[in-house]
């Protein structure tokens, strides 16, 4: 059996086994019952995720009824061959949604993954910005060492690629006040607030005056925001039943 180094110890022990270095073409089920078939030795296994989107490809989330279990099963089996490559194994970076409503319920499952999408949202933000930094860097010699021509004469300020990286408004990171788009002329105060003010916190619907097919929605906290929007992005209104478009605020 291959040599695998021992997990760090930097993620606290929890009940569910993260694997990596499975084999990519093995088919879920597959893969699946090999896992069980393995790490039912060491507990009882209230699921096995594993996902067919490339990203998630080659990884495993195994999960026990308890940490015991969890331990054991890194300890004895890291580097243990399947299909013929050594599974790194350690524990899973946070609690899994079997485990919190197992534990916890119910309600504070639906925090867990209201607090999972926030996270992965303000990841994809700081990635989008990242990559537009990357896209506005120059190239050549710095902008002091050539001149300006573009501003001179047009009344505009040179803008530096840090300036002028924009967050794309999907990937704005969440806030408090959501932006709608695309509604239909037949939006108003009342039917928005019948739609959006079904979610925790709601505070109000902000309109603009002189202005259709946009409008503010505020809540209390992000995580009534995150929740409406996930429900609602998308949403099919009005006679056309053409979607709206909801987003964060820009800040």
């Amino acid at each position: 059996m291959a040599t695998i180094p021992a997990p760090t110890g930097s993620i606290a022990p929890n009940p569910t086994v993260y694997v990596r270095n499975l084999e990519e073409g093995i088919k879920v089920d597959q893969l699946k019952e090999a896992l069980s078939e393995i790490f039912s030795e060491y507990g009882t296994i209230i699921e096995i995720v594993a996902k067919t989107n490339l990203k998630a490809k080659g990884q495993a989330f195994v999960v026990f009824d308890s940490v015991d279990s969890a331990t054991q099963a890194i300890d004895e089996i890291n580097g243990f061959e399947l299909f013929d490559k050594p599974m790194h194994l350690d524990y899973a970076k946070s609690r899994s949604d079997a485990t919190v409503l197992r534990e916890a319920g119910e309600d504070e499952l639906e925090v867990h993954k209201r607090r999972r999408l926030a996270e992965k949202e303000r990841k994809q933000a700081h990635e989008a910005l990242e990559a537009q930094k990357k896209l506005k860097r120059p190239s050549g010699p710095p902008d002091a060492a050539r001149p300006a021509k573009t501003a001179k004469g047009a009344g505009l300020k040179p803008t530096t690629g840090a300036a002028a990286a924009v967050v794309p408004d999907e990937y704005l990171p969440p806030n408090k006040i959501l932006f709608l788009r695309d509604l239909p002329d037949t939006a108003d105060q009342e039917n928005l607030t019948a739609v959006f003010g079904r979610f925790e916190g709601f505070q109000e619907v902000r309109t603009v005056p002189g202005r259709k097919g946009i409008a503010f929605v505020e809540y209390e906290t992000e995580s009534g925001a995150i929740s409406a929007k996930e429900a609602t992005s998308g949403m099919p209104m009005g006679d056309s039943g053409k979607p709206i478009r909801v987003t964060y605020q820009r800040q």
